[in-house]
């Protein structure tokens, strides 16, 4: 069977009974066993529950009819998790070595509300591991290949999701984004990619990185899917204290989008910034006021997020002692030891004021630089990567090149904003170009409308790189 792409097709599928959720599922699993050795996009295959899911979705179809879709709204789509999402009864490594034998004993929030929708759990995927990385090559399972190109990297930490959308290996997955790793493997897998506000996804159930800039995002193939899991994975769980409802905001009826000068720096490669301007254009004939803004700590932001991050990491990996968990530290790979090093540096009596309170107030002027553009415009518009894909072990063993690569996008992770990353075509050697779309705090509502504006004016039709 050919696989639908989006949630609708899927669902219309099921409603016409063109196929069944266990055929789809099947598929599926065959597309995975058939091709992942050259990706590396899963560390564990669910099988068995997948197959008991899509019996239960069958019944359910058999049973109630198109009624079902009302009660369960994701009814019949297959979901792949990031390994930092625990579920239940399914082995959660986080990548790491460490947890190589780790079986949680309960699910995220995040799980169990699409669980509840109707979702249908294939795998877990590879990812750097704890998320140390901007390129999917630090996972201790070996690493993870872009699907249109597999001699280049997917992007990072959450490259197997993304991998697994570009190959077709599930129509949704889920990863987080703590400083672009959901946004920048997205882009460089040419799917759409959602980091939402900071406190509106519960974290819940998955394996903290840094606690102030973990957001739990999603991938789909179009903004529209992208918008339907947000739907149910969003607001108040009772676990996650820093979460909210998030706060309904008006959309004004002429949108302006703002286009950040600071954005467009030295080194910026000619087709990404092409692919920008293109972007601008279309907006721009669809009626969106175009304006310039300026975001003039920009310069700061990947120093102060490698200052806050690994602070936050070396607390939070803390936990991981061998006696709870399996493996012990010895198992630690090489960028997380280097990040527990240099967040206990930044802590330790004598530097912390120098380098965490000094780092802490320009991430203050960051926010601060955000919030007044946005009096003057609903969204930005930027790129989201300085440079397409790279090759896999260009950047290996220079962990500053590496981090570069975040350059674009930590700042909106500090400010703890909402971005959207769409894909907007091709380089002239086949590998995916996009761009983003940043919002104030909770105008998720307003990027998926930008996002539906782009792909409709521009005819986008979802493809799959395998």
């Amino acid at each position: 069977m050919n696989l639908p792409l989006t949630i609708k097709e899927t669902q219309a599928g099921l409603k016409e009974k063109k196929f069944k959720a266990a055929e789809i599922v099947r598929e599926y699993l065959e597309r995975i066993k058939k091709h992942d050795k050259g990706i590396n996009a899963f560390l564990t295959i669910s099988e068995e529950q997948a197959f008991e899911a899509a019996a239960k979705v069958d019944r359910l179809l058999e049973n109630s009819g198109e009624d079902a879709f009302n009660q369960y709204p994701l009814l019949g789509v297959t979901v792949a998790y990031k390994d930092l999402f625990l579920t239940k009864g399914i082995r959660t490594t986080a990548g790491s070595k460490v947890l190589e034998s780790f079986v949680p004993a309960y699910s995220a929030t995040v799980v169990e509300r699409l669980q509840k929708a109707g979702c249908i759990l294939v795998g877990k995927t590879n990812c750097d591991a704890w998320a140390h990385g901007a390129s999917g090559e630090n996972s201790d399972f070996g690493p993870t290949k872009n699907p249109w190109q597999p001699e280049f990297v997917p992007g990072g930490s959450s490259s197997g999701s993304a991998a697994a959308i570009a190959a077709n290996f599930s129509l949704i997955a889920c990863g987080t984004d703590t400083g672009g790793s959901v946004r920048q493997p997205a882009n460089f897998c040419g799917v759409v990619g959602l980091k939402p506000t900071y406190g509106v996804v519960s974290r819940y159930g998955i394996i903290a990185m840094a606690s102030s800039l973990d957001s739990v995002g999603h991938f789909a193939r179009t903004v529209e899917d992208a918008r339907r899991i947000f739907e149910i994975t969003k607001g108040e769980d009772g676990y996650d204290g820093t979460l909210v409802n998030p706060k309904a905001k008006m959309q004004n009826s002429k949108l302006k989008i703002g286009i950040p000068k600071e954005y467009f720096i030295e080194g910026l490669d000619k087709e990404v910034e092409e692919s920008i301007l293109n972007a601008m254009e279309v907006f721009r004939k669809e009626g969106i006021e175009i304006v310039e803004v300026s975001l003039p700590h920009t310069k700061y932001a990947i120093s102060v997020y490698y200052i806050v991050q690994p602070a936050e990491v070396s607390s939070n990996l803390g936990r991981y002692d061998g006696v709870r968990y399996g493996n012990d530290r010895n198992s630690f790979g090489a960028e997380a030891k280097r990040r527990i090093m240099l967040g206990t540096y930044v802590l330790s009596a004598g530097y912390y004021d120098a380098y965490y309170l000094k780092a802490m107030k320009v991430r203050s002027k960051i926010i601060q630089d955000f919030e007044q553009a946005f009096e003057e415009v609903d969204a930005i518009l930027a790129p989201v990567s300085p440079t397409p894909p790279f090759k896999l072990g260009e950047k290996a063993d220079n962990p500053l090149q590496m981090y570069l690569a975040d350059i674009l996008t930590v700042a909106g992770n500090l400010a703890g904003i909402p971005g959207l990353a769409i894909p907007s075509g091709f380089t002239k050697n086949g590998l995916p170009l996009g761009f983003q779309l940043l919002g104030p705090r909770f105008s998720e509502e307003t990027l998926f409308s930008l996002g539906e504006l782009y792909q409709k004016a521009t005819d986008y039709q979802p493809k799959v790189a395998i």
